[in-house]
């Protein structure tokens, strides 16, 4: 097999996310960087100061923790002030959600919700709101 051969079958081999929301539609790769089966916590309120660091040690008592993030402006680099925290076992995901909503990280006390990421995904979108699926 040629470079060029590995180059395209590598490329076919990709998988994208396509999400909608807000009326537009767009493929989101960064998706593929979290276990598709994990529990995840939306955290908003988050100030300049969080660093996905801070965030992910605000949640490292919870031992099944896998990753956290904080959303960040691709032009400006400066935090939109929500994240994500991602845990491998619902009952330390509902655990860390009652422990942790409305306390201090960074500066600021942060808002906890259930992750409707699932959600905005076309496939999972689509067989939710088709009558016979």
């Amino acid at each position: 097999m040629s470079s060029g051969n590995k180059q395209q079958s590598s490329k076919k081999k990709q998988k994208t996310i396509i999400r909608a929301a807000g009326g537009e539609v767009w493929e989101d790769p960064t998706l593929l960087e979290w276990d598709l089966n994990d529990f995840r916590l939306f955290c908003g309120d988050l100030g300049n100061e969080v660093t996905d660091d801070v965030l992910y040690k605000a949640f490292s008592k919870y031992p099944s923790i896998q990753k956290a993030k904080v959303i960040r402006d691709k032009r400006t680099g400066k935090s939109k002030g929500y994240g994500f925290v991602s845990f491998k076992d619902a009952d330390e995901f509902v655990k860390a959600w009652k422990e942790m909503n409305g306390k201090y990280v960074g500066n600021r006390p942060i808002k906890l919700r259930k992750s409707t990421w699932k959600d905005r995904n076309i496939d999972v979108k689509n067989k939710k709101h088709h009558p016979y699926k």
